[in-house]
């Protein structure tokens, strides 16, 4: 498989940059890709196709403004001109990684959960969302996530199991909601089926409220991925963590000086964010 990493953008995304050099940064081929290029709305030499790339990253933004709701036009935009390609992708278990907006998209588009997958071109229904924080209002800050999967989600593969992370959140939008007549079979799938990846914790590690849980999410969630584990989507943000000197309590917190830091090599000594671009990178390296 190859490695060539497809980045995607259209108007409103903001991430992109940070999510491409993340890749470069580790070695693989990363390019930014905006949407018209997938669709042929562009001139023939602009013009790309999904299943060129090894893997594809919606990153994180405002897609579209978020008018309506966030990531609704975007979601709505692949599944109308894409939605075979996309189908396609997942089949060959090629990973696809949705960052804050991004997992707004696959969420909007039925990915995720992604139970019960529809085949013969039927289309993906939603079954769930990512709606507007408790808070009411944009947050903005750390976040500490538990690492909850057991194995099956090729993109933590490299992180331990209850490790924790320092990942930066920056949403209105993010708290995660399943209708409350499904909720209960919903909550219990996705713990039978390995699907919840990383929860919000406190200092301790344990869950709590706000502001710990930035935005009221269910049950914590911060991240989760589809039954095949190949398609994560994660609401912090983990291109802003890639370096240690990142973090904004770099470099006065003792926990991120590292031997790296005091040897000379402290702007380049990596954050938490790191692990899951160099899991994506290890996982399409194993198959070839």
């Amino acid at each position: 498989m190859t490695q060539k990493i497809c980045v995607l953008r259209i108007e409103g995304t903001n991430c992109e940059y940070e999510t491409y050099l993340s890749f470069i940064r580790l070695g693989a081929a990363a390019e930014i890709v905006h949407l018209k290029q997938l669709i042929g709305a562009v001139q023939l030499q602009d013009q790309r196709h999904l299943q060129d790339y090894g893997a594809l990253v919606i990153p994180g933004g405002f897609s579209s403004g978020d008018y309506i709701r966030a990531g609704a036009i975007l979601a709505a935009r692949i599944k109308g001109a894409l939605g075979a390609e996309i189908t396609e992708f997942i089949a060959a278990e090629k990973p696809i990684l949705g960052i804050c907006n991004g997992f707004q998209v696959l969420v909007e588009m039925g990915l995720l959960p992604g139970f019960g997958m529809p085949e013969g071109g039927e289309e993906a229904v939603q079954q769930a969302a990512l709606t507007t924080n408790d808070s009411g209002r944009f947050e903005c800050r750390p976040t500490l996530i538990k690492h909850e999967n057991g194995g099956s989600c090729v993109f933590t593969r490299g992180i331990e199991r209850g490790g924790i992370l320092k990942i930066p959140c920056a949403h209105a939008e993010g708290k995660f909601f399943i209708d409350e007549h499904r909720r209960a079979d919903y909550l219990q799938r996705l713990e039978e089926h390995d699907q919840i990846v990383f929860r919000y914790v406190d200092p301790a590690g344990d869950y709590a409220g706000y502001p710990w849980n930035p935005n009221g999410s269910l049950a914590n969630i911060a991240g989760i991925c589809n039954p095949a584990g190949t398609i994560l989507g994660l609401m912090p943000h983990p291109e802003r963590a890639f370096y240690a000197f990142m973090d904004a309590e770099w470099p006065r917190a003792a926990q991120v000086r590292t031997p790296a830091m005091v040897t000379g090599g402290g702007t380049q000594a990596y954050g938490d964010g790191q692990k899951i671009f160099a899991s994506i990178l290890k996982y399409l390296r194993s198959r070839g």
